[in-house]
């Protein structure tokens, strides 16, 4: 009986472990364009364009109101061109 109730709550055990994984929402990758209405609630990262110059990729991750965690890629123009007058 005791083997009995190790190999149950070995089970159980690993299938909560599996659910959890399970369970974990998958991150949304943001079409970029023109007006896109993004729900932003806190910013996990973005790209540090200050060094850059010229239009270059960046990134924007970022988590909703929900807590759904999103990627924007996009181009943007960098800060760092020393000829801007």
């Amino acid at each position: 009986m005791k083997m009995f109730m190790l190999g149950f709550t070995a089970l159980l055990a690993t299938g909560s472990a599996f659910a959890a994984t399970q369970s974990a929402a998958p991150v949304i990758h943001d079409k970029t364009g023109f007006f896109v209405h993004l729900d932003v609630d806190k910013v996990l990262s973005s790209t540090d364009i200050s060094q850059q110059c010229g239009i270059i990729p960046a990134r924007l991750d970022y988590l909703d109101h929900q807590g759904q965690e999103h990627v924007l890629d996009y181009q943007v123009e960098g800060g760092g061109c020393i000829d801007d007058h």
